[in-house]
């Protein structure tokens, strides 16, 4: 099993990297099973409209996960009632609409569990992300109820998502962190063989602040600007990480970072 996870898709400079590029790359890559962060997605950069919905998961995206930003646009809250394959995070507080866990067919006929959290620290108030990821592991098992489990964790801090990557260990076969927009460069399996990575990175310009366009940007810094952040609108880089993931027991044999394109122009 071969699965490829983007960071968030930024604007529509990320939108329209990932409509020309991905269809090549399942095929060269020989994937098996794509996510996608869409929460930044929308023209706007924050949430995602249906129709971007739709046309990414056209281009061959399996899963859709998102964050803190996922209720931004407003039509969210009544097309995700129907859409399976755009979930929110797993561990918002309320009665809310969308699922945070699902489970999907890859292409080569697997089950793979995706799970999206949220943390606590300096993101949107939600549940105690650990203590709902201790009572999931409780409820699901890897080889019981799914053949992998991939865990998008979306949030600010890097303890936390350490932290995740080592309470899942041994019981995902992938714990990737996403919202900071920068992939960090500690891929790597965990000893009980979860493959972990802090960031993926973001599917964006990289000529800018984090996806925002940076003259905006650093008008805001210096308060000279009461402009909302808007994206940039450069060649984006495609950021995310390629797990090879063993067929028996659901856990990672390798994983590799993965940058196609634009300003970091690794291939």
């Amino acid at each position: 099993m071969k699965i490829l996870f983007l960071g968030d898709v930024v604007g529509n400079s990320g939108c329209e990297a990932i409509k020309k590029n991905l269809s090549k790359i399942l095929i060269e890559k020989k994937i098996n099973f794509v996510v996608i962060n869409g929460e930044n997605s929308s023209n706007s950069g924050t949430g995602i409209s249906e129709n971007i919905t739709n046309e990414l998961i056209s281009c061959g995206v399996d899963v859709i996960t998102t964050g803190n930003h996922v209720w931004d646009q407003k039509e969210t809250f009544d097309f995700i009632k129907n859409e399976k394959r755009l979930l929110r995070p797993y561990n918002l507080t309320g009665d809310l609409p969308g699922h945070g866990f699902g489970i999907y067919n890859s292409r080569d006929g697997y089950k793979v569990g995706v799970l999206n959290i949220m943390g606590n620290v300096f993101m949107k108030k939600c549940e105690n992300v650990f203590e709902v990821s201790k009572n999931f592991l409780n409820q699901y098992k890897l080889k019981q109820n799914y053949d992998f489990l991939i865990v998008d964790f979306h949030g600010e801090i890097t303890s936390e998502k350490m932290a995740i990557g080592h309470l899942f260990d041994g019981n995902a076969t992938l714990v990737i962190g996403t919202h900071t927009h920068v992939p960090t460069n500690d891929a790597r399996i965990l000893e009980n063989g979860t493959a972990y990575q802090t960031d993926a990175g973001m599917c964006g310009d990289y000529n800018s602040v984090i996806g925002m366009d940076k003259s905006n940007s650093l008008k805001r810094f210096f308060k000279k600007s009461s402009i909302s952040h808007f994206p940039a609108n450069g060649k984006a880089t495609i950021c995310g990480v390629i797990v090879e993931a063993n067929n028996k027991n659901g856990l990672a044999n390798k994983i590799d970072s993965f940058i196609f394109g634009g300003e970091l122009k690794k291939k």
